[in-house]
């Protein structure tokens, strides 16, 4: 391995990190917006507040991750994106942050109406931003996105790959939130709002699952170069994200909420995982490697070291921070003591 690819593993943990954890937390927008009144809807949307509310500021901790690695050790690489994908970009930024202020501003809102205004801008753009970074990565994955010269604006970014790849990042993250928040009300003790989240991450991974399939024709007709390494060594990968929603689904239908919730994180991060190997030596399909968008040397082994010392400072802070959510305490339980 070289200090390149060294470095571009260690930028894409923050990819898979930021998929598995940011992503359920934008999908909690579907299930918010569509939860239903506010004597029906308040229970889930209760659970969506408590759920999110210590761990949605810290998740957007991995994608300053990435982008910090990203222009600092591909400059060539990132300007290339911001010069072509300067809209979708601007329109995903915008999402994080009237999501941010949105999902802040409710719980002190002064009226009814005003938190029913916030609750539909924190749904609406926790929908939009996760179809817009899928929008992104399709038109990156296709080859529309050129090292040289800045594309076209808009047809850069809306090419079937994209739209496609928006449609599959919208619905993955929905089904890992509905999953996560069913195993969140279950070790609250809310058995009834833990099976009927549970059967909104039923359905909505079998649409999941047909948007994957959709996606793999739409790939093979627009993404040749991405297609052709899919079928060899990003295969494997495929075929484990597919396992691994499918027992997500069973153990869902199982009401095994916890280890469904397992299931699926698998499911998402081996198909990111898939991607990278499948573009691989790519950072722009078909028009820049990893190698020649790479900056100094100097540069990369910097990132290293500071790669290393987050290990052992913020990352311990994270993990932490995960744990002490999911003790029973934080969710008003008691440890069981029943033998």
């Amino acid at each position: 391995m070289t200090l390149v690819d060294l470095v571009a593993a260690l930028m894409f943990i923050g990819v898979i990190a930021y998929a598995l954890f940011g992503g359920a937390d934008f999908g909690t927008g579907l299930w918010d917006l569509t939860a239903g009144g506010d004597r029906t809807g308040g229970p889930l949307r209760a659970q969506i507040d408590r759920s999110l509310g210590p761990v949605w500021e810290a998740n957007h901790v991995w994608l300053i991750y990435i982008l910090v690695f990203l222009w600092t050790a591909f400059p060539t690489g990132f300007a290339a994106m911001m010069r072509t994908l300067f809209v979708p970009f601007l329109l995903a930024g915008l999402g994080i942050v009237l999501r941010g202020a949105a999902f802040a501003f409710r719980k002190f809102s002064a009226t009814l109406r005003a938190a029913r205004l916030h609750g539909v801008v924190f749904a609406s753009s926790s929908i939009l931003t996760p179809f817009v970074f899928g929008m992104i990565v399709g038109a990156i994955a296709s080859g529309r996105v050129p090292a040289e010269d800045t594309g076209d604006l808009w047809r850069s970014w809306t090419g079937p790959t994209s739209w496609i790849g928006g449609v599959l990042a919208m619905l993955t993250c929905a089904f890992l939130a509905a999953t996560y928040l069913a195993a969140d009300a279950d070790r609250a003790g809310d058995g009834d709002l833990a099976r009927s989240v549970g059967a909104k991450a039923l359905w909505s991974g079998v649409v999941t699952g047909v948007a994957a399939i959709a996606a793999a024709i739409t790939i093979e007709l627009d993404a040749e170069t991405l297609a052709g390494n899919l079928h060899t060594r990003g295969l494997p990968l495929v075929i484990i994200s597919a396992g691994c929603g499918a027992v997500s689904l069973w153990l869902l239908s199982q009401q095994q909420w916890a280890w469904a919730r397992v299931a699926a994180a698998g499911a998402v991060a081996a198909i990111v995982v898939g991607w990278g190997v499948a573009q691989y030596p790519d950072l722009l399909v078909d028009e820049l490697t990893l190698a020649d968008a790479a900056g100094a040397d100097a540069t990369l082994v910097g990132l290293v070291i500071v790669f290393a010392l987050a290990a052992v400072t913020a990352v311990p802070s994270l993990i932490w921070l995960y744990v002490l959510v999911n003790q029973p305490s934080w969710w008003g339980r008691r440890p069981s003591t029943e033998g």
